[in-house]
């Protein structure tokens, strides 16, 4: 009997179009290894294992299942975006407790594409931090349980990296799809303002947040966003051309130091593409003095906009903390937005420069510990918050496509590794250019400990097992 989990989403889909598997056996074998291996991630904040598999059914039974982009293909959704019938929590106690009346439009693309939605992931509360731990469970790294799997969308990405899923939904506005997937070698894209579209009432954050897909394939985190963006031409990967790539391994500001073996996975990276024909050099331009201390406003605005409204009583310590700072700032009119307007208008060109890609580290410091930082203090979380983001979010302020891309595992047995920006409408080059790298060293598709074995019968691994 074939085994399903830890394949890709493009090996599932292919094999339900064509009837050498049905949706509810694949979805069956996925809540399976979920049920077993789960308890000690907490990925997700919700198993849907009914509903998802009464989906599953519906998705045998659909009359164009030959033609469904991701036909059976189990999916995870992150807990910040509304399915019909399920809370949508936030990592909140304080968010409402109804029940979504209706899906997200991107959980309707993923419905529409024959996906089955076996979950919602953990998360953060209110999405705030690059850790991934609330009240509702203290989701961990598969690589390493005693690391957070990074933010915001570390339960998706967890997922991901231990073949719970292999696809799932995160977004990002300060790297919360990027930071989890640097942090559990999985591959995942941000893509430019626009791209994917939002629900009315999503909270943008001064339009720094897009939706995206987290994937072990670059191939899959293509399919899953041409079903996102309703654009089929992102999943028609080509050969890439030869590119101008600076590669940049400077700090965003002064304190914000890069741990040594991510700026030497970003140069060995530049080398890399120089020898498959790209021109390579280094960038050496410094940050504007401002855009630091614009990033950090933004963040805490964002925080206070993301509390506004919620009761206080509900909400964890640094939560508190983090948006009574952003109400400081904002009665000082220091809430970023001037930063933001410069760095959009055209101070991220001048920066960029003629590059037509830039290669970045993507952590400056290694995934913190698996903890509940909820009950930190605002001062501690910030510290590693920032430490942790320092690279990410000046795309997000600029609107431009980034997406991570493992390149490795470092010093510490954990994944390395690099981010690479395009310019607005550069999805499709940096995609193409993450299949280069693929390519040219592959990456584990999924953490030792739970790599998915496809012997025969044999289900993954079990925690522990290598």
């Amino acid at each position: 009997m074939t085994e399903w989990t830890g394949r890709t989403a493009v090996e599932i889909a292919a094999a339900v179009r064509e009837g050498r598997a049905s949706a509810a056996d694949v979805t069956r074998r996925h809540l399976d290894r979920i049920a077993r291996l789960e308890p000690g991630l907490s990925a997700f904040r919700h198993v849907r294992a009914e509903q998802a598999q009464a989906e599953a059914e519906a998705v045998d039974r659909r009359a164009d299942r030959a033609s469904l982009p991701l036909a059976g293909v189990p999916v995870a959704v992150k807990d910040n975006i509304a399915v019909a019938g399920e809370q949508a929590r936030m990592g909140s106690a304080a968010t409402s407790s109804d029940h979504s009346p209706t899906d997200h439009i991107i959980v309707q693309r993923l419905r529409a594409a024959g996906a089955v939605v076996v979950g919602l992931t953990n998360v953060p509360e209110l999405c705030l931090v690059p850790m991934a731990d609330s009240v509702y469970g203290i989701a961990r790294n598969p690589w390493n349980e005693q690391r957070t799997p990074g933010g915001s969308s570390g339960g998706s990405a967890a997922a991901v990296a231990a073949g719970l899923v292999p696809l799932a939904h995160g977004n990002d506005g300060f790297g919360s799809i990027r930071i989890p997937c640097a942090c559990c070698g999985t591959i995942g894209i941000k893509p430019g303002r626009g791209v994917v579209p939002h629900a009315p009432d999503d909270p943008t954050w001064f339009d720094l947040v897009e939706n995206g897909p987290i994937a072990t394939t670059v191939q899959d985190a293509a399919l899953g966003l041409a079903v996102m963006a309703d654009e089929p031409g992102f999943a028609q990967l080509g050969e890439v051309g030869t590119l101008r790539i600076g590669v940049s391994v400077r700090s965003i500001s002064p304190g914000f130091a890069i741990a040594a073996q991510y700026r030497r996975a970003a140069l060995e990276t530049g080398t890399l593409l120089k020898g498959l024909g790209h021109t390579v050099t280094r960038h050496n331009r410094h940050y504007p003095a401002w855009l630091g201390p614009a990033s950090l406003s933004s963040w805490f605005a964002s925080a206070r906009a993301s509390a506004a409204g919620l009761d206080r009583a509900g909400l964890d310590r640094s939560t508190r903390r983090l948006a009574a700072v952003g109400g400081a700032l904002a009665a000082l009119r220091l809430d970023g937005a001037h930063g933001r307007d410069r760095w959009r208008t055209d101070a991220a060109e001048r920066f960029f420069g003629q590059m037509d890609v830039l290669l970045l580290p993507a952590l400056s410091q290694p995934a913190a510990q698996a903890k509940r930082w909820g009950d930190a203090g605002g001062l501690r979380t910030t510290a590693v918050s920032t430490r942790t983001a320092s690279l990410f979010g000046s795309w997000n302020i600029a609107g431009w496509p980034a997406l991570a891309v493992p390149v490795g595992v470092g010093v510490d047995a954990m994944p390395v590794a690099v981010q690479l920006v395009a310019k607005p409408g550069g999805e499709k080059l940096l995609l193409e250019l993450a299949a280069q790298i693929e390519a040219a060293k592959p990456w584990p598709r999924h953490a030792p400990r739970y790599a998915a074995h496809r012997d025969g019968n044999r289900d993954a691994a079990v925690a522990g097992e290598s």
